[in-house]
């Protein structure tokens, strides 16, 4: 078993461990084989993070959750997917990640604390953020409250409009990527497709990167992008916080990437009526197809939510410590 002070891995028939000596805690049943992923990733970080456990797995990576041996702060420790980490090109990629966001100091951005690699894998260190994510909240709810989905989304605006100052664009804004601290502010993650000015273009022209039902027409069309592209997609975001689907949808990537291209999205006043006629032109305004129709800037987009939540008499910021039901 792993000894849960160091994270060694001992033989069950043992009371104590063999690099620190702690008392291991008694067996109630069979042991599972070790983690050799989790092994490798003790010894690649010299035992600085104990594993926790696994709390998620994604298209790229797994999630587990870690504490600092010394600080005893909680992490998350996001483990590129064996079969990835063999591919040189994903794990330049993932690499991008850590360099990319970790210039970003933002309350609304969680920047990676520490990368690595070794033969058998490739991981990033970030603060642990432990308040769920917006993709959770759809999945229970369907929709979200219209005041809160307007502070959600003018929080993803601004550290989008910060990250933009800072030369980088995300490229796959969605609900996956919008976690909830403690006190229920919106924090952007996953940045392990973001552009920046200080890197070369990693893909080949015409090959579009991204989340299809959240693209941009220019990203769909594989051209190169800039931090409108974003907000559209935060547009997408909002659209499906308030209505409880996306604004296209199709069987493939394909099928869904022609529609943003192509198609004009049902707007918000006509698939919903109920929401509030301020709130659902500033969306719409998002999913305008030519980029220089929709806000320039991330902070145009928080302004706009800001001040129609100030108009309706709405908090600006969540109520501290806790989170409103969707």
């Amino acid at each position: 078993m792993f000894c849960p002070d160091c994270g060694t891995w001992n033989r069950s028939a043992v009371r104590a461990c063999g690099q620190c000596n702690a008392v291991l805690p008694e067996l109630s049943s069979a042991v599972d084989a070790p983690d050799h992923l989790v092994t490798s990733l003790r010894q690649a970080t010299g035992f600085r993070y104990r594993i926790v456990r696994r709390v998620g797995s994604g298209g790229m990576a797994d999630v587990y959750e870690a504490r600092h041996h010394t600080l005893k702060r909680p992490l998350a420790v996001k483990v590129l997917h064996a079969h990835l980490a063999r591919d040189a090109e994903m794990r330049v990629r993932f690499r991008r990640e850590a360099e990319a966001a970790s210039r970003l100091l933002h309350p609304f951005i969680c920047a990676p604390l520490d990368f690595g690699e070794t033969n058998d894998a490739v991981y990033l260190v970030l603060p642990f953020i432990g308040g769920g994510c917006l993709a959770d909240d759809l999945s229970a709810t369907r929709t979200i409250e219209y005041a809160r989905a307007a502070r959600i989304t003018a929080q993803v605006a601004a550290a989008l409009d910060y990250a933009t100052r800072q030369g980088i664009v995300h490229r796959d804004v969605k609900p996956d990527n919008v976690l909830f601290d403690d006190d229920g502010n919106a924090v952007l993650t996953d940045f392990g497709i973001a552009t920046a000015h200080f890197h070369g273009r990693l893909t080949a022209g015409g090959r579009a990167m991204g989340t299809p039902h959240y693209m941009a027409p220019e990203q769909a069309m594989g051209r190169f992008v800039d931090g409108r592209a974003d907000l559209y997609a935060a547009g997408v975001m909002l659209y499906e916080c308030l209505v409880g689907v996306t604004p296209f949808d199709g069987p493939d990537g394909y099928a869904i990437g022609y529609k943003h291209v192509h198609e004009l999205p049902t707007p918000v006043s006509k698939v919903a009526p109920h929401v509030p006629s301020g709130l659902a032109e500033i969306t719409m305004k998002c999913l305008e197809k030519a980029p220089e129709a929709r806000y320039q800037r991330g902070h145009d987009l928080a302004d706009a939510l800001y001040a129609w939540l100030d108009a309706t008499g709405q908090p600006a910021a969540p109520a501290r410590a806790s989170r409103p039901a969707g």
